[in-house]
């Protein structure tokens, strides 16, 4: 039984920030707003950089040192002409004058059939400002005005590379005054030009500057300022920055190699890329050749399969997995694609093609492979992945019921080690999401049903810890899909039960009430008794939001399956949802009961979260029914509970109700400290309630400071 006094104490394994309240005498004092470090995302520039002064000048000229809206501007050229060196270039040229942080948003590699997730990248925009993923608003229309709410203080940067569309822009527009949206787009985007941006055409470098970068990547002793073979390369190039590197990096790797022979051979083109050829008469995929020609035998079948790998990036072991080779031979050859500038290297181990180089080695593939060996190369990788995101599901939700026997396989698969913890799985679930949905619509495009239905199931360990919404969509549709064209119903009910989750998040309630119906009935034809009762709890959280007593109903239908599997947890889930539900029905003293049996079954399993959550649970129940002592007991102890497992999320409404019970006493004091301590969790997790509280909290300190009236 508490005795009122709140420890101010930390202790246990906390996520995120946390701050606590102090005080002075009897005032307590709300803290300041949590300062989440400000974010510098934009990549380095590149060393070698020429002839873009010009454009850096106009940009300076247009976004100035204004104190109006937002400027835009976007840069625009084909594909491998500079836009992102040059925008990167820019960005880095002075940071103060930003003091409100740059944001980096890479449209590429969020970009999934028909364009890029705008919300996922203003989503990505709004972690970097401290906002955590409960808290992230549903819509792309409230994020969009919380991302500029958040940019209202200090001037932003934004840079937004590889643009297709305009919502990308628009959505990305920060609140601040005198803030600068740079974006690059091998379109025009014209229909920005409405909303006052600026449009910057770049182009490919000019004979002068091309030699000019030439020399400086090569050397002054390699190459004379009158060389006219240089000139020729630069030429054969079409002045494509992207081009001239890689010539550079043959001349340097080829020492004997000199500037006279190179433009031979790029003169007597031989293989043609019509996807890139500038205007009708000239192409760059020449350079890509000649570079390639001069490859071993193996390192040239490894760039062209690698043209062949699922999204944008990979590691030695993917690309092994690819080559059917050993990591150690395949880190070898990927090191002299990298000296061959063919492939470019990143900090955390991953590698990526430019996107020119990258069709350049697909066609390759193409010419050189037979059709069987390219196919059986990516059911390799495929293949890869999925055991990897098995390895990763398995670390993050442990034991939970999967309809996929992926983690089964698992076993004698020889695939890197397991992860260290949960945590460093759902990291790299985040990391290589872009590339897991890849795969999947590889497995979908070439009719590999069921890799493409285990690969959604597997990658729900990510989406139901991070909030990628749309990400989820597609993966549970294309997964949904695939289970039903697999005939395996299990497997169908289980997607569309957990698709339903991201459509109501997206406000889409009549989707998710069809996807929960159709999975009733898949689970009801498989007769897998655990699977009917989890697509019944998902149908009850469904009519949580609308008719509590038909959640009830459907989640006694749910307990009915969970006990005929003899499933313990499933039991003790579905008695705490219903025991929600039968408070939010107002029948309180009956959720009393069942939230008890609950938590009594959670504690079994030693499943001390779940646990905090139905004493929480109890705790509000016992406030509604007048209990107070009681209340206060139930809800100090799940404070404490949840703080233990790191669970600040669900501590935030606990102190809540602590503080509405301390108020109807009088205790104006300790109603402070619990509002206090929920508001600093609110505050560290982004949530918008903070203001709520903050403005509560200073209106009792107004009063408080009132003089007294005579």
């Amino acid at each position: 039984m508490s005795d009122g006094n709140v420890s101010n104490g930390v202790s246990g394994n906390i996520q995120g920030t946390v701050i606590q309240a102090g005080s002075i005498g009897s005032v307590w004092q709300a803290p300041p707003p949590p300062k989440a470090p400000t974010p510098r995302q934009v990549p380095a520039e590149l060393p070698q950089f020429v002839d873009r002064e010009p454009v850096l000048k106009a940009i300076d000229r247009w976004t100035g040192d204004h104190h109006g809206a937002p400027r835009v501007a976007v840069l625009s050229g084909m594909a491998g002409v500079g836009k992102t060196t040059t925008a990167r270039r820019w960005a880095h040229r002075d940071a103060t004058r930003f003091p409100g942080g740059a944001f980096y948003v890479d449209f590429a590699e969020l970009r999934r059939e028909a364009g890029g997730d705008v919300s996922a990248g203003v989503s990505q925009c709004l972690r970097a400002l401290g906002v955590e993923d409960p808290y992230l608003p549903r819509t792309l229309g409230e994020l969009s005005a919380m991302f500029r709410t958040r940019t209202a203080g200090d001037r932003v940067l934004v840079v937004l590379d590889d643009v297709t569309e305009p919502a990308q822009v628009r959505a990305l527009i920060p609140g601040a005054p005198g803030s600068v949206v740079l974006a690059t787009s091998q379109g025009q985007l014209g229909e920005l030009t409405m909303d006052g941006a600026q449009l910057m055409p770049l182009k490919p470098f000019t004979p002068e500057h091309g030699l000019e970068l030439l020399r400086r990547l090569c050397g002054e002793t390699r190459i004379a300022p009158d060389d006219e073979d240089a000139r020729r390369i630069v030429e054969y190039c079409g002045g494509f920055p992207v081009a001239l590197h890689v010539a550079a990096a043959r001349l340097m790797t080829h020492p004997r190699l000199t500037t006279t022979a190179l433009a031979a051979e790029l003169a007597d083109e031989h293989h043609r890329l019509q996807a890139l050829r500038i205007g009708k008469e000239r192409t760059v995929s020449a350079v890509f050749s000649i570079a390639y020609d001069g490859l071993p035998a193996e390192e040239a079948r490894l760039y062209r399969l690698l043209g062949l790998h699922p999204g944008r990036s990979w590691d030695a072991t993917s690309a092994a997995a690819l080559a059917g080779t050993t990591p150690a031979e395949t880190q070898e050859h990927l090191d002299s694609l990298e000296r061959a500038s063919l492939v470019d290297a990143a900090a955390d181990g991953r590698y990526t093609f430019h996107d020119l180089v990258r069709l350049h080695a697909r066609e390759q593939a193409t010419h050189t492979d037979p059709g069987p060996e390219r196919t059986e190369a990516v059911r390799r990788v495929v293949d890869h992945l999925l055991a990897r995101a098995a390895q990763a599901d398995l670390s993050v939700m442990a034991a939970r019921m999967r309809i996929g026997t992926y983690v089964e396989r698992l076993d004698g698969t020889g695939e890197a080690p397991a992860f260290g913890d949960r945590q460093q799985a759902l990291d790299w679930l985040d990391t290589w999401r872009s590339e897991l949905l890849a795969a999947q619509r590889t497995a979908a495009e070439h009719g590999w049903h069921r890799p493409a239905w285990e690969l959604a199931e597997a990658l729900t360990a990510l989406y139901l810890n991070r909030r990628y919404l749309h990400d989820w969509v597609r993966s549970g549709e294309l997964g949904a899909a695939h289970a039903a064209a697999d005939g395996n119903p299990a497997a169908e009910a289980r997607l569309r039960a957990l698709l339903s989750r991201p459509l109501m998040d997206r406000d889409e309630p009549e989707r998710a009430r069809g996807e929960l119906e159709t999975a009733i009935a898949k689970a009801d034809a498989s007769g897998h008794a655990l699977l009917r009762a989890s697509v019944r709890e998902f149908y009850g959280r469904y009519w949580d939001r609308c008719d509590p007593a038909r959640a009830i109903a459907t989640y006694e239908e749910a307990m009915v399956f969970y006990r005929a599997a003899g499933d313990a947890r499933g039991i003790a889930i579905g008695l705490y949802f219903m025991g929600c539900a039968e408070d939010a029905a107002d029948r309180t003293e009956q959720a009393l009961g069942t939230l008890r049996d609950a938590y009594d079954r959670f504690m079994t399993l030693d499943d001390r979260r779940m646990g905090a959550r139905a004493l929480a649970a109890i705790g509000s129940a016992e406030h509604r029914l007048g209990r107070g002592d009681e209340a206060v007991a139930s809800l100090e102890e799940a404070v404490g509970m949840l703080r233990e497992r790191g669970a600040v999320h669900y501590e935030a409404p606990a102190r809540e109700t602590l503080a509405a019970i301390a108020e109807e006493r009088g205790d104006r004091e300790l109603w402070r400290r619990h509002l206090t301590a929920a508001l600093a969790i609110y505050e560290a997790g982004g949530a918008p309630r903070a203001e709520d509280l903050r403005r509560r909290l200073a209106h009792s300190r107004e009063e408080a400071e009132e003089p007294p009236r005579t």
